[in-house]
C-alpha cells in the first residue's frame, strides 16, 4: 500500500521523506537515479564556493592579461610555441613540460596522502563547474524540495519557462567555458571577434562546440557520474590513504544509536547518540553517498555534510564535529602521525622535481643552434687542394626581439670560414644557413677532429650557443 504524504496521521519530517527520494537506499550506481543537491552554509561550503568563484575568473580572466604584443599565456601550437608570461617553451624545452607534469602528479599525491581527496572537493574543474550549475538550478527551480516536486508535476508554463532558463543558462555558461578554453590556443581578441563576425574558422568552430556540448553534459548531467564511474583518481586514491590522511569521517561511537527526539529530549535516557538521522548529510552530498556508512571512494571531500551535521548540532544543542575532517585513527581513539615514511616520500620527490624545474628554467637559453653535416660526402678536396667539409646550421631565436649573430669555428687552426659569418635572425625565427669550412690538409694532426661552431648575439652580451661537431680529413 503506498503512502499518502498528505495524510494528517503522518508528521511533518513523514511527509517531506514521503515526498523525497531517499538517496542512502536508491541504486546509487544507475545513472538514471538522479541527485537533488540541498543547498548548504557553512565554513566548509563558503570556503569551497569562495575557491571556486576565483578558480573560475582566474580561468575566465588569464587569457586577456597583455604581454608585450601577445597574450600572457598562449598555447601557440601553429608554431609549436608555449607562451607562459616571460617563458617561451620550444619543443626543444618539452623536458620542461615533462617536469612540470611530474610536478603535478607528486604534488597531488602529497596532499592526497595528508589531506585526502581536497583536490576533488575544491579545485577539480568538475567539482567547480558543477557546483556553479547548482546554483544557476536553484536559482532558477528553487530549493531542493521544490525542485523534486517540480519534476513530478506536469509540464506547465511555470515548469517550462524555468527548465528552458536553466538550460539556456547552462550553455551560455559552457559556450563562454568552451570559448575561453579555445582562447589559450588561439589569441583571445582575434578568436572572439572572428566568432562574432562569423570569420573564425572550422576548426574553431568544431573545437567551440565540442567543448560546450561537453561543458554542459558533464557538469549539468553526468555531475557525479564522472566522479564515480570515469574519473580515474577516484580508483586509485586509495593507494595513497592511510590511516593518518585526514578524511571526512563519522564519529560512530558518539552519533550511534541514531533516532529522531525533540531538542528538550535527554538522548542518554533514550539509548541514543547524537545523531537524529535527519539525513541532512545524505541530502547536501553531490555524490549522494552516506557518511554514516563509513569512508567510501566516492567521497570527494567537499564538506558539505559537515556543514549540514553541524547545523543541526547546533539547533539541537550539541557540540559540533559529529562529521569533521579527521583520520582513521582518530576515530579509532588512537594516536595521529603526521609524519610517515610515504607522505615524507612524496615530499622529498616533490622537493627535488621542483628544484630540478627551476634549475632547467634557469638554464634555458635563448638562443640554440643546431649542426647538421653534409650526408652526400664526409669531405672534399677543392682545386686549391684545401680540405672541405659542409655544414647546414639551423639557428633558433628564442627571443621576442631580432637580434644579430656572429658565427665562428673553434678548434681548428688557419682554417677559411665560406658563407655569412654574420647573420640577423628574426624573433621566434628558425635561420637556415648553409656554411663550409675549408683548411689545408698539413693543419689536420688526425682524420677526425672535434670542433666547435659558436654563435654569439652581437647587440646582447653573454647570449651564445655553442655546438660540438667533426671535422673529417683524409
Amino acid at each position: 500500500m503506498n503512502a499518502d504524504p498528505n495524510n494528517k496521521d503522518y508528521s511533518k519530517a513523514e511527509r517531506i521523506k514521503i515526498h523525497q527520494p531517499d538517496a542512502s537506499k536508491a541504486d546509487r550506481f544507475n545513472p538514471r537515479n538522479r541527485i537533488y543537491v540541498r543547498a548548504v552554509d557553512g565554513l566548509w561550503s563558503t570556503l569551497r564556493r569562495r575557491m571556486g568563484w576565483v578558480a573560475m575568473l582566474f580561468f575566465l580572466l588569464l587569457p586577456w592579461i597583455p604581454w608585450g604584443d601577445r597574450q600572457a599565456v598562449w598555447f601557440n601550437l601553429a608554431e609549436q610555441k608555449f607562451h607562459i608570461f616571460g617563458l617561451t617553451i620550444w619543443p626543444q624545452d618539452l623536458t620542461l613540460l615533462a617536469a612540470l607534469f611530474m610536478i603535478a602528479a607528486f604534488g597531488l599525491f602529497f596532499v592526497t596522502t595528508y589531506l585526502g581527496r581536497v583536490w576533488c572537493g575544491y579545485t577539480c574543474p568538475q567539482t567547480v563547474w558543477t557546483f556553479i550549475f547548482i546554483w544557476f538550478e536553484e536559482k532558477l527551480e528553487g530549493p531542493r524540495n521544490k525542485r523534486i516536486k517540480m519534476d513530478q508535476m506536469p509540464w506547465d508554463f511555470d515548469k517550462v519557462w524555468r527548465k528552458t532558463a536553466k538550460h539556456a543558462s547552462w550553455l551560455l555558461i559552457s559556450f563562454l567555458t568552451a570559448t575561453t578554453f579555445v582562447s589559450y590556443f588561439v589569441p583571445t581578441r582575434e578568436l572572439y571577434l572572428d566568432i562574432l563576425t562569423l570569420n573564425a574558422s572550422g576548426g574553431v568552430y568544431f573545437w567551440v562546440i565540442f567543448f560546450t556540448f561537453a561543458t554542459y553534459g558533464n557538469a549539468g548531467w553526468m555531475r557525479e557520474i564522472m566522479c564515480i564511474h570515469m574519473c580515474p583518481y577516484a580508483r586509485f586514491q586509495a593507494a595513497m590513504f592511510d590511516k593518518n590522511t585526514y578524511i571526512v569521517g563519522y564519529d560512530v561511537a558518539r552519533g550511534e544509536t541514531r533516532g529522531p527526539r525533540s531538542r528538550k529530549a535527554d538522548p542518554k535516557e533514550m539509548g541514543l547518540g547524537d545523531c537524529i538521522d535527519c539525513d541532512l548529510c545524505v541530502q547536501v552530498c553531490p555524490t549522494g553517498i552516506d557518511i554514516r556508512n563509513g569512508m567510501q571512494y566516492e567521497c570527494i571531500n567537499c564538506g558539505a555534510c559537515i556543514d549540514a551535521c553541524d547545523q543541526t548540532m547546533d539547533r539541537m544543542g550539541y557540540a559540533k564535529g559529529l562529521i569533521s575532517y579527521t583520520t582513521e585513527n582518530k576515530l579509532e581513539g588512537k594516536q595521529e602521525k603526521v609524519l610517515r615514511p610515504k607522505l615524507v616520500g612524496y615530499g622529498v620527490v616533490l622537493t627535488a622535481m621542483l628544484l630540478v624545474f627551476v634549475g632547467l628554467v634557469a638554464t634555458i637559453s635563448p638562443l640554440r643552434i643546431d649542426v647538421i653535416r653534409d650526408r652526400n660526402a664526409l669531405y672534399r678536396e677543392d682545386n686549391r687542394g684545401l680540405i672541405e667539409n659542409t655544414f647546414t646550421l639551423k639557428i633558433l631565436n628564442k627571443t621576442e626581439a631580432d637580434h644579430v649573430y656572429n658565427l665562428s669555428v673553434e678548434g681548428l687552426a688557419n682554417h677559411k670560414w665560406i658563407g655569412d659569418a654574420r647573420v640577423t635572425v628574426k624573433a621566434g625565427e628558425v635561420l637556415t644557413l648553409p656554411v663550409s669550412v675549408s683548411v689545408d690538409p698539413v693543419e689536420l694532426k688526425r682524420p677526425i677532429t672535434k670542433i666547435n661552431i659558436r654563435v654569439v648575439a652581437e647587440d646582447t652580451p653573454g647570449v651564445e650557443a655553442i655546438q660540438e661537431t667533426r671535422f673529417f680529413g683524409p
